[in-house]
């Protein structure tokens, strides 16, 4: 599989758009190197009319098609650059049977967020999807007796939270089965799906102020990611999941033949650092599990069953230890605990999260599951205890 980003040397809005920074990077090498980082993409190639997008293509490690100027000026589609790509790569013997899409001028695109995509496509079920941000805006147009609504009634004025949610295409990326695009000749066809991503990583570049603000906003998350004061968890109590979390999923067999946890040393320095500050520290299963109660009795942690379901087994024991559930922070992974992220007051999920759990989540931390997640938890609730920071009130998720 291949993904393949049409990068123009000429732009009107902003002159030779697809080679100006954000953070240091040019836009193109920006989506290479995104792009690259995606799970089942086996090479990216941009196709372009520049010489000096070509150059810095290849830099990052994209191959390179010579587009036809009769292709590259400002009516051209951008499928019609797409479909001159497939046809070189067809020459070569590399035709793919999936492709994705892409446009350099949206410099947040999360690659976890595209490999969903190509997970819906290469399952079968669907032959294009693409990505979306959900809107609740109340569109207008000019009518034939003045402004009139397009997605709502203008003689009811619905709340917000009561509209139904609808969604907006950000251009960003387009997952598509090869065969599909060539014999349509555009991007929607057969059954398409939307995937959706955070308003936060769907800004497209079109204009210099667009650019001023993705380097804001970089410069935001910069800080945030190495700073866990901007971001605190102020939390009592730390509760996890355990697959996921501690661990990337790997077991390893000790010298008795026994399942032991492949488990991120800072993690585990994490998780002392929570306990000496007095922060009780217990570790939730789906139900019975060795390895977990044995890494959690290792770590002087609780482990907690999750029987029958892990909501009730953390309800009990908050009971029981005189807990509210608004002072926990979970720190979940799976879909199995987005019930219990949707409880207390500080749900949190590692940067691999599942979508839902990413979703359902007030905080989704740079680090994956068993790659220093908890230990970026234990920086952040212990910053917020260094800062006495008290607030409890969800205002969203916070990507950073």
């Amino acid at each position: 599989m291949c993904a393949i980003v049409p990068a123009r040397g000429g732009s009107r809005g902003v002159p030779r758009k697809n080679l100006r920074p954000v953070g240091g990077e040019p836009l193109v090498v920006r989506a290479v190197r995104t792009l690259r980082a995606v799970d089942g993409i086996d090479h990216v190639v941009v196709t372009t009319d520049d010489a000096e997008i070509a150059y810095a293509s290849r830099s990052a490690g994209a191959r390179t098609v010579d587009r036809p100027q009769q292709i590259a000026g400002d009516t051209a589609s951008s499928e019609s650059a797409v479909a001159h790509a497939l046809d070189h790569l067809e020459s070569i013997g590399r035709l793919p049977d999936v492709v994705v899409f892409a446009q350099a001028t949206s410099p947040f695109v999360d690659p976890a967020r595209v490999a969903e995509a190509v997970a819906l496509v290469r399952d079968g079920d669907h032959d294009v999807a693409f990505s979306v941000v959900r809107t609740h805006a109340h569109l207008w147009r000019h009518g034939e007796h003045g402004p009139e609504g397009v997605n709502h009634d203008m003689h009811r004025r619905q709340r917000r939270q009561d509209m139904e949610p609808q969604f907006q295409e950000t251009g960003a990326f387009y997952v598509m089965r090869t065969e599909g695009f060539r014999r349509h000749g555009h991007r929607f066809f057969g059954r398409v799906a939307m995937v959706e991503v955070d308003q936060a990583d769907a800004l497209e570049i079109d204009t210099e102020q667009d650019l001023r603000l993705a380097e804001e906003l970089l410069q935001h998350r910069r800080a945030v990611g190495s700073d866990p004061s901007a971001s605190p968890v102020a939390a009592h109590v730390v509760v996890t999941a355990f697959d996921g979390v501690h661990t990337d999923g790997r077991v390893a067999l000790d010298a008795h033949g026994r399942e032991t946890a492949l488990v991120h040393r800072a993690d585990g320095e994490g998780v002392e650092r929570l306990l000496r500050s007095d922060r009780p520290v217990v570790v939730l299963t789906d139900g019975p599990d060795a390895v977990a109660a044995r890494r959690a009795q290792a770590l002087g942690a609780v482990h907690l069953e999750g029987t029958p379901d892990k909501l009730t087994a953390l309800r009990t024991w908050a009971r029981e230890h005189d807990v509210a559930l608004q002072d926990i922070a979970y720190l979940g992974h799976d879909v199995t605990d987005v019930e219990v992220l949707a409880a207390v007051g500080w749900p949190v999920a590692p940067a691999d999260a599942h979508p839902a759990c990413r979703v359902a989540a007030r905080h989704v931390l740079r680090r994956p599951g068993g790659q220093g997640a908890v230990r970026e938890l234990a920086d952040r609730v212990l910053a917020a205890k260094d800062s006495s920071v008290t607030d409890t009130t969800q205002e969203g998720p916070d990507h950073g």
